[in-house]
C-alpha cells in the first residue's frame, strides 16, 4: 500500500475502538469512523483532518451504501461488540459481530478491488482457533467455552463471525484478506510491552491481561506494517501483556 493506507473503522467509539481510532490518528492514517453517535469520542477527534464520520447504525446501511463507504479503503478495523449490560448481551442484535462481518466482507466483494483489502477483527480468546488448533485449552475448558456460547450470545456471535471468515472467505480470497485478533482480559492502561502468540497463552481459570491500549497498538500495526501483515494474515494471533522488562511486539 503506497503512502499512508485509507481505514474504515467500526466500533470506533467503544473501549477499544476509540483508542483505535486515537492512533490511527497519530500514524497520519485516514479515518473513514462510521458511529452511532458522535458524543462518545476523544474530544478534538471530530475536527481532526484525516478522519471522516459517518453518523449511523451499520446495520441500517444498504449495501450499496457500505460498498461507498469502503470505496478506495485499504484496510477495515472492527472493534463492534455487544455493550456489558443486560440489555447488551441479551437483547438483538444477537449476531451483530457475524452480521457486520459478512456484510462489510461482501461488500468488499462486490467492489471487486485491484488488491485485496485487509479485514481487522476484534474477538477474544473465548474464540477457537479454526481446525481445533488451540490444543492448550483441555476437555474441561472446551465444555465451559460451549456452555458459554449457548447461554450468552455475544460468546456465539464473536466464534461465529471468526468462522465465516475462516470459512466462508478463506485463505485465498482475492478481495478480501483477515485476521481475527484475540486479546485475553480487556485492562485500562497506556501502550506497554506485549507479546502476540499463535495460540492460547493462559487458560480460562488463569487468565492473562491485556491493555486495551495494546491491542488498539497491534491492530494499527495490522494496518501500517506490511511485515506485521505478512506475519498474521489469516491467523487468529492472541495478544498478552509482557512482564515489564519485554519490548512492545
Amino acid at each position: 500500500m503506497p503512502g499512508q493506507p485509507t481505514v474504515l473503522l467500526v466500533g470506533g467509539t467503544g473501549r477499544t475502538g476509540r483508542r483505535v481510532l486515537e492512533q490511527l490518528v497519530t500514524r497520519g492514517v485516514g479515518v473513514r469512523a462510521i458511529v452511532r453517535s458522535t458524543r462518545g469520542l476523544t474530544p478534538g477527534i471530530v475536527e481532526q483532518p484525516n478522519v471522516t464520520l459517518v453518523e449511523g447504525s451499520l446495520l441500517s446501511f444498504s449495501d450499496l451504501d457500505l460498498q461507498q463507504h469502503l470505496r478506495g479503503c485499504d484496510a477495515v478495523v472492527s472493534c463492534l461488540g455487544h455493550v456489558l449490560s443486560i440489555k447488551g448481551v441479551l437483547g438483538p442484535p444477537r449476531d451483530l459481530v457475524t452480521r457486520a462481518t459478512t456484510r462489510l466482507c461482501r461488500a468488499i466483494e462486490a467492489l471487486r478491488p485491484s488488491s485485496p483489502i485487509r479485514f481487522i477483527l476484534m474477538s477474544s480468546v473465548s474464540v477457537q482457533r479454526p481446525g481445533g488448533l488451540d490444543t492448550r485449552r483441555g476437555a474441561l475448558e472446551r465444555a465451559l467455552v460451549w456452555l458459554l456460547r449457548g447461554v450468552l450470545p455475544p460468546a456465539k456471535d464473536n466464534q461465529q463471525a471468526a468462522d465465516f471468515l475462516a470459512e466462508r472467505i478463506g485463505p485465498a480470497n482475492p478481495f478480501v484478506e483477515w485476521t481475527v485478533v484475540r486479546p485475553d482480559t480487556l485492562l485500562e492502561g497506556e501502550v506497554s510491552g506485549y507479546t502476540v502468540h499463535e495460540g492460547l497463552v493462559n487458560g480460562l481459570f488463569a487468565p492473562g491481561q491485556t491493555t486495551m491500549a495494546n491491542v488498539a497498538h497491534f491492530m494499527c500495526e495490522l494496518v501500517t506494517s506490511p511485515k506485521t501483515w505478512a506475519d498474521w494474515k489469516g491467523k487468529s494471533p492472541v495478544v498478552v501483556n509482557a512482564a515489564p522488562d519485554r519490548a512492545v511486539a
